[in-house]
């Protein structure tokens, strides 16, 4: 327990279960993105699948993740037949 109190007075922190959840969610429907983009050669779609599996990596909040997420999904609902 105290090597987590060290790394928490450096400023390091877990994140939470929801936050977890829901980076594992958007990076498997943006995997799913991704090839059905491939393989429609829809290239919108193909590189919203791409963002959607890397964001979390960016978005410090998971409020903001959940946000970003929903927002990348209705993109892709959009331009899902263009």
């Amino acid at each position: 327990m105290d090597e987590i109190n060290t790394l928490e007075s450096l400023g390091f922190t877990l994140p939470t279960p929801a936050y977890l959840f829901g980076a594992i969610l958007f990076g498997i429907i943006g995997y799913v993105a991704y090839r059905f983009g491939k393989k429609t050669t829809n290239n919108y779609i193909k590189w919203l699948g791409v963002v959607l599996m890397f964001y979390p990596y960016a978005v410090p909040s998971t409020w903001m993740l959940y946000v970003v997420g929903i927002g990348l999904c209705g993109a892709c609902y959009y331009y899902r037949d263009r």
